[in-house]
């Protein structure tokens, strides 16, 4: 029989919890003919009830398995560390929020037996969530698959159902700053997407600040692309004729006395800030690189795991 591996990656989420777990396994009961499961929580450093709360499910329930993290290493590290600990021939990975409906696994399990290896839930609307954060997706998502190469679905999150052979692939890749929904595109494979409307949070805030949000862009498009590079030297040439023109126009102004230059405030401060912007944003956007050269060099590892419950 084959099974299926929910990951669930839980930061402060004491209040969506037990809803979570109903939830999930309400699903995996009605596939139960056909599915063995396993639903692996990971706590990412959750210094509420969570961590309890989880621990007596998994008393009751020995298919419930948890992974707790030393601290917090972020969201993609524990949906890495889920990856990495699974043993299904399907993986489901979600929120703990509710915003993303685990009754849609059943669709995905029907476009996974069409023979797609991966099927990810494109949000088609989104509730609850306030009109910065809307425009701020779609410009992301708008920009990063103009700089990079290979294409990620819009509208896009990390719940979807990942086939086995994509999971042993994933597995193997060993960077540390992790854009997963970007990497899973990057693999290939066939890929079809189920829509779905996107509801408000069951309970609690967000986890994913304008900060982790930011973080999170960065790694997409500086794991996917390098064209920002590339655009420092198209700054550096624009810059260059800039100066030129600049240039040629004092010195036939000083030729042909079109205006009185004497001072020559003005053309002196607009060039002398043009060109530092120019630089230092030149220096932000490769040192934006050399950062993330240096975090893989050091080779530590993604995550620490604290504690592991109901692994055999």
């Amino acid at each position: 029989m084959k099974k299926i591996s929910v990951i669930v990656p839980m930061y402060y989420e004491e209040e969506v919890a037990m809803e979570c777990y109903r939830r999930i396994k309400s699903v995996l009961i009605g596939l139960s003919n056909e599915f063995e499961h396993e639903i692996i929580f990971i706590n990412d450093g959750s210094k509420d009830k969570t961590l309890d709360i989880l621990k007596g499910i998994a008393i009751d329930d020995k298919l419930v398995k948890i992974i707790s993290f030393s601290r917090n290493f972020g969201h993609q590290a524990a949906v890495t560390a889920g990856i990495k600990n699974c043993i299904g021939d399907v993986v489901i990975i979600i929120d703990a929020d509710m915003q993303d409906p685990p009754e849609l696994i059943v669709e995905m399990i029907d476009k996974w037996k069409q023979g797609y290896k991966i099927v990810y839930a494109k949000r088609k609307k989104r509730k609850g969530e306030t009109p910065l954060k809307l425009i701020t997706a779609k410009m992301f998502y708008k920009t990063l698959n103009s700089l990079s190469n290979v294409e990620i679905p819009k509208d896009t999150g990390d719940f979807r159902l990942v086939d086995k052979e994509v999971i042993e692939v994933i597995k193997e890749l060993p960077e540390h700053n992790k854009f997963l929904r970007g990497l899973f595109s990057w693999v290939g494979y066939s890929q079809t997407p189920i829509e779905y409307e996107r509801k408000e949070r069951y309970a609690g805030k967000t986890k994913y600040p304008l900060r982790k949000m930011l973080k999170l862009a960065a790694d997409g498009i500086i794991g996917f692309s390098t064209k920002p590079l590339r655009m420092v030297g198209v700054l550096g040439i624009f810059s260059i004729l800039v100066s030129i023109i600049i240039l040629i126009y004092s010195l036939l102004s000083y030729a042909f006395k079109w205006n009185n230059l004497t001072a020559g405030w003005t053309s002196i401060m607009i060039t002398v800030t043009f060109f530092a912007g120019v630089q230092l944003m030149s220096l932000w956007i490769m040192s934006e690189y050399i950062a993330r050269i240096y975090d893989e060099s050091k080779a530590r590892p993604e995550y620490i795991i604290e504690e592991k419950i109901n692994f055999d």
